[in-house]
């Protein structure tokens, strides 16, 4: 028998009644701060501050780059994904590592990697560059940065529901003479839709919250690369009341995103 008191919802299992001071104490550590940016921002000029020209220039830059660079994050993200939850093979084990750095890379390393990669005397970017193509401190760059680190949370997501998910569906539509195509199309994917749905979202909103990736790699350019969270760091040194505004508005819509990500494990 334990000496503490259990908390019980709904039938739910309890959890000991000790936790809810530091889980309290957690969510204050994460609100409060959230409630700060509120209490500071300027209501009488919110709507000028957040429509300048500027700011929603980096708005739309921030939104369209990070569309395109989830819909990267898709197109190499589900194929590396599948292949290191189903296939077995020598190194599988130092891909995943490598695969996850940017996880735990400073994003300015990352910048700093890309920028090696692709700038104009770049591992491939000088030759890009004899074809006429461009790539460091354009608006491409921005995506190839927000895809960089926006990559593994797709795969971890996905990953992590292909392993937790049955494969037993998979072994009997193979054996009743499915193609592997088809048992993806048809058995997989639909198996794994949630995950793949949460991955897309998460990715999505790191996309939009990258800083350090892409300053080092793109810089920043009205226009062409300053996106909305490099407008915010400008914003603080010259114009505070407008770097509140915009980071309020980023907040906001990293809410509805992770609103959208888990409406059903909240209802759940």
């Amino acid at each position: 028998m334990s000496g503490t008191t259990d908390t019980t919802t709904g039938g739910r299992p309890g959890v000991p009644s000790w936790l809810l001071a530091p889980a309290a104490l957690g969510a204050a550590f994460v609100l409060l701060p959230l409630v700060a940016v509120v209490a500071r921002v300027d209501w009488t000029d919110f709507g000028s501050l957040v429509t300048s020209e500027a700011s929603r220039a980096a708005l739309s830059l921030s939104l369209r780059t990070s569309l395109v660079s989830t819909l990267l994050c898709l197109l190499l993200g589900v194929p590396m994904a599948v292949v290191l939850a189903r296939l077995r093979f020598p190194g599988q084990g130092v891909l995943r590592a490598l695969v996850l750095l940017p996880l735990v890379l400073p994003p300015v390393v990352g910048g700093i990697a890309l920028l090696y990669t692709f700038g104009r005397r770049g591992l491939l970017g000088e030759t890009l560059e004899v074809l006429g193509v461009q790539v460091a401190f354009s608006t491409a760059a921005v995506v190839l940065a927000q895809t960089f680190v926006s990559l593994p949370f797709l795969v971890v997501s996905l990953e992590g529901s292909l392993r937790s998910g049955s494969e037993r569906y998979e072994v009997v539509a193979a054996t009743l003479g499915a193609g592997p195509t088809t048992v993806f199309r048809r058995v997989t994917l639909p198996l794994v839709l949630p995950g793949l749905f949460s991955g897309t979202v998460l990715a999505f909103a790191r996309a939009l919250g990258e800083f350090g990736a892409t300053v080092t790699f793109a810089g920043s350019l009205q226009g062409t690369t300053r996106t909305l969270p490099l407008e915010i760091y400008l914003r603080r040194e010259s114009d505070v009341d407008a770097a509140v505004a915009l980071s309020l508005v980023l907040v906001v819509v990293a809410v509805v995103v992770i609103g959208v990500a888990r409406p059903g494990r909240a209802a759940s």
